[in-house]
C-alpha cells in the first residue's frame, strides 16, 4: 500500500492544489485532490489485468471550477433534490438556492465540490476535512465534515463520512462519480447490466421531486431484481423514464437499516469487469448521464450523454419534507456517520 503526491495545479484564486494517488498489491489506484475531494481518476483491472481508468473527469483543476455535471464530486450539504428549495426545521423555514428550477439540487453555492479541503493521508487513504460554516448554502449549524477514501488489498475503494454540528442541521453527502467499465472513454453504457436490491422506486412530480409514495417496481422497466443492461429498457413508454430523460431515480433499497450491505451490481462483458456497490444508507440514485451533452474530459475525450453512470447512495431525496421517509436530519452534537464501498471483482 501506498499514498503519492503531486501537483495538480492551481485554482483560478491561486490556491495550490494537491493529487492524492492511493494504490494497492493489485496496482488499483485512485487518485483524488483536496479541491473540491474530488475523484479524478480510479484505475482497475479487466479480465487479463489490464488497468484502465472507469471513472469521468478532467486533467486539470480548471475543468473541475466548472464541472457542471458533478464528474467525480463530493456532494453536500445534502445531496439530490429537495423541492421548492426550502424546508422547515424546529419551526424555522430554511429558503435555499433555486439551481434547478423552482428546486435545489446538491445543496447549492458554494458545493462541496468546489471548495479546498484539508488533507491528511495515511498508508491506505486520504482523509479530506472543513468546517461548512453556519448557513452556509442557507442550511444552519457549523459543520464538521470529513470524507474519507481508502483503497483496499481487495480492491475495494471505500468511501467514510463522517460529520458533526452545533445545531440541528441536514445532512445528506453522496459521491456523484460517472462509472463506466469499459474505461472513462469507453463510449456510451448501455450495454452495461445492472441489479439493484430494491422492489421499490420514489415517486415523482415532473420536476423529479419525490411526493411520498414508493411505487413497486413488479412489471415496469424500473425491475433491476434481476441483472439486466441499461438499454434493455431505458427508452421504454413509462413516464418516470421519459420525464427524466432515462435513469435518474432513487430506489428504495431491501436491505438493514444501517448495516452496510451489498445493494447493487454493475457488469460489463467485453472486458470481464464487475463493481459491487455497498451502504448503510436506505436510498440510491441510479443516475445514467443524460443530460451530459459535450464535455471535454480526460485525455482528450469528448463525454456526452450516457457515456457513465452514477450510484449516489442517500438518504431519499426530499426526504426532509416528506415525513414518511426516513430523515437526514442531523441533530447538534450527534455524529454522523456513513460507508459507501465500491468493489471491483
Amino acid at each position: 500500500m501506498s499514498v503519492t503526491t503531486s501537483n495538480f495545479g492551481t485554482t483560478k484564486d491561486g490556491k495550490e492544489v494537491t493529487l492524492y494517488a492511493i494504490e494497492n498489491k493489485n496496482g488499483m489506484k485512485a487518485e483524488v485532490i483536496d479541491y473540491g475531494a474530488n475523484i479524478v481518476r480510479l484505475f482497475v483491472p479487466d479480465k487479463e489485468g489490464r488497468l484502465d481508468d472507469v471513472v469521468l473527469g478532467f486533467d486539470d483543476v480548471a475543468g473541475y471550477e466548472g464541472n457542471g455535471c458533478f464528474f467525480g464530486s463530493f456532494i453536500g450539504r445534502h445531496g439530490n433534490r429537495i423541492g421548492d428549495a426550502r424546508f422547515e426545521l424546529n419551526g424555522v423555514t430554511y429558503e435555499l438556492e433555486k439551481n434547478d428550477g423552482k428546486n435545489n439540487l446538491h445543496g447549492g453555492t458554494p458545493g462541496y465540490n468546489h471548495v479546498m479541503y484539508e488533507a491528511a493521508a495515511m498508508d491506505n487513504s486520504v482523509t479530506f476535512y472543513r468546517v461548512s460554516p453556519d448557513m452556509e448554502q442557507g442550511y444552519p449549524g457549523n459543520l464538521e465534515i470529513s470524507v474519507t477514501y481508502t483503497v483496499t488489498d481487495e480492491n475495494e475503494l471505500k468511501i467514510s463520512y463522517l460529520a458533526k454540528s452545533d445545531k440541528d442541521t441536514l445532512c445528506n453527502v453522496t459521491n456523484h462519480s460517472y462509472f463506466n467499465l469499459k474505461g472513462h472513454d469507453g463510449g456510451e453504457i448501455t450495454d452495461h447490466k445492472v441489479w439493484i436490491q430494491a422492489k421499490g422506486f420514489t415517486e415523482t412530480t415532473d420536476d423529479l421531486i419525490p411526493n411520498g409514495n414508493i411505487v413497486d417496481v413488479t412489471g415496469t422497466p424500473m425491475d433491476f431484481r434481476e441483472k439486466k443492461a441499461i438499454g434493455d429498457d431505458i427508452e421504454a413508454d413509462y413516464k418516470p423514464l421519459k420525464i427524466a430523460g432515462g435513469y435518474d431515480h432513487n430506489f428504495a433499497l431491501d436491505k438493514t437499516p444501517g448495516k452496510v450491505e451489498k445493494v447493487a451490481e454493475l457488469s460489463e462483458e467485453t472486458t470481464g469487469r464487475t463493481m459491487e456497490v455497498y451502504t448503510d444508507l436506505p436510498g440510491m440514485q441510479l443516475y445514467t448521464g443524460n443530460f451530459i451533452q459535450k464535455e471535454n474530459g480526460k485525455n482528450g475525450t469528448e463525454y456526452t450523454k450516457r457515456t457513465g453512470v452514477c450510484f449516489e447512495t442517500q438518504f431519499f431525496p426530499n426526504s426532509v419534507n416528506v415525513p414518511a421517509f426516513d430523515s437526514c436530519v442531523l441533530k447538534a452534537g450527534d455524529a454522523f456517520a456513513s460507508t459507501t464501498i465500491y468493489r471491483f471483482c
